[in-house]
């Protein structure tokens, strides 16, 4: 029978993280519990004039082991784990003198932080994985139905408020919502140590898996409206960027200011100031520029239309002159490496606008990228790489300004959905072709692209996420005015396409490296 609420007479308290500990079990002393406690918790609780009993007199056994083994005892697991309406349990409790422990206060050994701490050696990291701190919270949580386990220092006023309220008495709903809780922090425990022996190890694809992911907020809907969504995040990453204002994100908020931030990253922001417009997952608009406003105007000439209602990245931090472009422009979002003074006032004038500095995760590193397909996931290492090896394939040798050209457009066309196409004229996007079935199409969508926004691609170049098939890809381009093409190369037909491009005058690279993206 399970227990509705439950009398909480004994209370066992082992917390390395000590902040408000004193306040919960004052108020536990107060309401007659009983407290048992190990090494540096019970010093902590009797330095404050709570009293407490050690868990080594309470089990008649030392620690030992350099305080390895302090709670591994029947005395504490079994008085965590019998089943106080079970008659079989009562006995044999009974008869090995075993009593009740009705409440579990545990957190554990900071292994996360200590991994994560430079210069840090091996003993430390496995000084720090916490062993019977984890034991008992999977027991206390397996008998919920008769204890409660406490394992977030934030519980400790709610836990406190109820045992006062109802006389030292635990309802069964709170008990089952902390039970849920500790399986989940036991879970990212072993999961943050699994994940660092991985690592350490070498293994970028290991035998198993895990990866603990930790709710960052709800999302105001999914990719459609009647679809529920939240963000996760097992590391650092844009989830975390400081929110400033405006709507909560949605779904696709964070997908568009995800792809955005992406491209924006491709430029370091020590050189030159780069404005990125997305919309739907694609670049719909880019330039760089030594002014950032600058960049953002020519960014903007891109695809008007498009950028309407589109996200916004910019990898230095937004100007008040970047700003007040943006004054009156319909915006999603916009992410960027940090906003100077006044920018944010200015842009908040619309109040729906939302805006997320990343400059504390401007920096971070790329992990593995994880796809779910129905009941399984495909995992994949990040495409961090630009080049394999750069080469001239034809003739006519790129100009510096060529150059500097096809390279920008590299740089975008390589977060470009596929089949992927970028023109680009002094460090401006002056075409994108996106999402085609067939190349061709993405080299004409692109010139329609630049047309329909008075743009002239005479003299611009070509930027292709993968090697043109046919020769039909170079001559389009050509007719449109492009002069010079960057692709990987690798096609049977590679030899056509460079007589073609001689024939046209067109000079043309090869990087060694395809980066589609579906």
């Amino acid at each position: 029978m399970i227990e509705k609420s439950i009398d909480v007479k004994r209370a066992l308290v082992s917390v390395y993280h000590k902040d408000g500990i004193l306040e919960f079990c004052r108020i536990l002393n107060g309401l007659g519990i009983q407290i048992l406690s190990t090494g540096g918790t019970a010093k902590h609780l009797l330095e404050n004039q709570i009293p407490v009993t050690d868990v080594s007199e309470h089990t008649g056994f030392p620690e030992m082991l350099s305080g390895r083994v302090k709670t591994l005892h029947p005395k504490v697991h079994g008085g965590i784990l019998y089943r106080r309406d079970h008659k079989e349990d009562q006995a044999a409790v009974h008869a090995h003198g075993i009593t009740g422990i009705d409440l579990v206060v545990v957190n554990l050994y900071p292994f996360s932080e200590t991994v994560a701490r430079k210069g840090v050696t091996l003993t430390e990291v496995v000084e720090n994985i916490d062993i019977g701190g984890p034991a008992m919270l999977r027991s206390a949580a397996k008998n919920f139905e008769h204890v409660g386990v406490v394992t977030d220092q934030s519980d400790y006023a709610v836990v406190a408020t109820e045992l006062e309220h109802s006389r030292g008495r635990l309802t069964y709903e709170t008990r089952q919502r902390l039970m849920l809780k500790a399986f989940e922090r036991t879970a990212a425990y072993d999961s943050a140590i699994s994940a660092y022996f991985e690592q350490l190890q070498g293994h970028d694809f290991p035998a198993s898996l895990t990866r603990h992911l930790t709710k960052v907020s709800d999302l105001r809907y999914g990719e459609n409206p009647h679809q529920k969504a939240a963000v996760y995040s097992w590391k650092t990453g844009i989830a975390q960027s400081k929110f400033l204002g405006g709507k909560e994100m949605s779904y696709n908020n964070w997908m568009d200011a995800y792809a955005a931030y992406q491209i924006a990253r491709e430029f370091e922001s020590n050189e030159q100031s780069v404005a990125v417009i997305v919309k739907h997952n694609n670049p719909c608009g880019g330039a760089v520029d030594s002014n950032q406003a600058n960049a953002l105007t020519k960014a903007l000439q891109t695809d008007p239309t498009s950028a309407f209602g589109g996200v916004y990245a910019f990898n230095t931090p937004m100007t008040v002159e970047s700003a007040l472009l943006l004054k009156d422009q319909f915006v999603e979002v916009i992410i960027s490496n940090g906003f100077e003074p006044g920018a944010v006032e200015v842009l908040l004038q619309k109040p729906n606008r939302r805006l997320l500095d990343a400059s504390g995760v401007w920096d971070e590193k790329p992990g593995m990228n994880l796809v779910k397909i129905g009941g399984s996931v495909l995992v994949q290492d990040a495409d961090t790489q630009l080049y394999h090896e750069l080469k001239t394939v034809t003739a006519r040798k790129p100009t510096d300004e060529e150059k500097s050209d096809l390279d920008f457009a590299w740089r975008f066309c390589k977060h470009t959905k596929s089949n992927a196409i970028v023109f680009a004229k002094n460090k401006q996007i002056v075409g994108i072709g996106a999402g085609q079935m067939s190349r061709i199409d993405s080299v004409k969508l692109a010139g329609i692209k630049a047309q329909s926004a008075n743009l002239v691609t005479k003299g611009a170049v070509m930027a292709s996420d993968a090697f043109f098939p046919f020769a039909d890809g170079i001559e389009a381009a050509a007719k449109l005015g492009i002069a010079a093409v960057m692709q990987p190369g690798g096609s049977l037909k590679d030899q056509d396409v460079i007589v073609a491009a001689d024939k046209l005058g067109l000079a043309m690279m090869f990087t060694g490296m395809r980066h589609f993206r579906h």
